[in-house]
């Protein structure tokens, strides 16, 4: 059976709300992907070898070509381990100081209550701390060893049983809609699915989570389904409206990609055996579409190979200068819309391994968080 996470005793379905708005003197609502893989697990030691977390690629990555920036190190809070809690707290002022409204826990649930990496989320919820908001984003597909040479090898199956399991997932984290921290948008608690177009009837299942809100004493969900289009050759999933849900996210990699650099790329990978290197751009934002329901993703930069080796990808020429111009130009993506749907995703806060972070590193500080707060200002 399902363990449900267990319920702050200071939430309550009546409690008040934050205020549904960027904070004071930001121009959007910035919430920041934050993935949980830094604490140990039987799953990755048995995979991976004992002790294994994120900090294990990102330390152990390479240069791979003339002005590779890796390894790429953490600064302020070091190789941290995600079930201290003073941990948790130093992430949480940090993000507040510099303009991060909520970090968007990576949640992971196989089917048939089958769960992984839960426990930081699980303690934040219980404690009642630390102070900044969340939501969560469903990471709906299953784990292969597809970074590792081993794309055929699975490790956990993404797997839907049926309306069932769809019950007993809402009611394990109907705690943490309950809680006041949550992120909501018109007084409904945010939802995140990574990969809608996986899901075997996705307006099925907006139909039966909206309705199981409802049953619980909700005003509902606010869902939002991600549309991926990795370098603009086009979007993953294009029928969010359609199948119900109340916004996508449109996620791109900032890179300048042109039809003819995409041959040429696959060409020069063939030969010289990878990994890619794309041209950071700061003006991908143009390309997004201009529909009032499709929200803007913003990167700092990407570079797997910490993951992938030379089958990564590398967005080379990312700086906070740059990063911030992006981020402007999302925010005023964003400028005539209600204050409340002014949201600004961030991938991410803690992407050691994709190489897309906003935590302090050593070679640039804290310039990735004051880049976001400038350009949410």
């Amino acid at each position: 059976m399902a363990v449900s996470l267990v319920e702050n005793p200071a939430s309550h379905p009546a409690a008040d709300v934050r205020a549904e708005s960027a904070p004071p003197g930001l121009r959007a609502r910035a919430l920041a992907f934050y993935l949980p893989q830094f604490f140990p697990i039987p799953e990755n030691d048995e995979w991976w070898g004992p002790g294994f977390t994120e900090w294990t690629n990102t330390a152990r990555a390479r240069r791979l070509f003339p002005g590779h920036l890796q390894p790429t190190l953490p600064a302020d809070l070091g190789f941290y381990d995600l079930r201290v809690p003073e941990t948790r707290q130093a992430q949480s002022d940090l993000a507040r100081e510099y303009g991060v409204e909520a970090f968007v826990y990576w949640h992971y649930w196989f089917g048939d209550g089958d769960r992984i990496l839960d426990r930081p989320f699980r303690e934040v919820l219980e404690l009642g701390v630390p102070e900044i908001s969340f939501c969560l984003a469903w990471a709906n597909q299953s784990w292969t060893g597809i970074w590792h040479a081993a794309a055929d090898k699975v490790l956990k199956q993404q797997t839907y049983p049926g309306h069932d399991d769809d019950r007993r997932h809402f009611e394990a984290i109907l705690p943490a809609f309950r809680d006041e921290r949550y992120v909501r948008v018109h007084g409904r608690p945010l939802f995140y699915v990574f990969r809608p177009e996986e899901l075997p009837d996705a307006a099925a299942f907006v139909d039966r989570w909206q309705a199981m809100a409802r049953q619980a004493g909700l005003d509902g969900l606010y869902l939002v389904a991600e549309s991926s289009d990795l370098l603009g050759a086009g979007a993953r999933y294009t029928d969010a409206a359609a199948d119900g849900f109340d916004a996508s996210v449109y996620m791109r990699l900032p890179a300048h990609v042109t039809r003819a650099s995409r041959f040429r790329m696959r060409a020069i990978r063939k030969v010289m055996g990878g990994p890619e290197i794309w041209p950071y751009s700061d003006s991908v934002i143009a390309t997004y579409p201009r529909d009032p329901d499709v929200q803007p993703c913003v990167y700092p930069n990407w570079d797997n190979t910490p993951r992938a080796g030379r089958r990564g990808l590398v967005v080379q020429g990312a700086t906070p200068a740059r990063f911030q111009r992006a981020v402007e130009q999302a925010v005023d993506l964003l400028a005539d819309r209600p204050a409340e749907d002014r949201l600004l995703w961030v991938k991410s806060w803690n992407e050691w391994a994709e190489g897309n972070h906003l935590e302090p590193d050593l070679r640039d500080g804290h310039a990735w968080l004051r880049s976001l707060r400038s350009g949410l200002s």
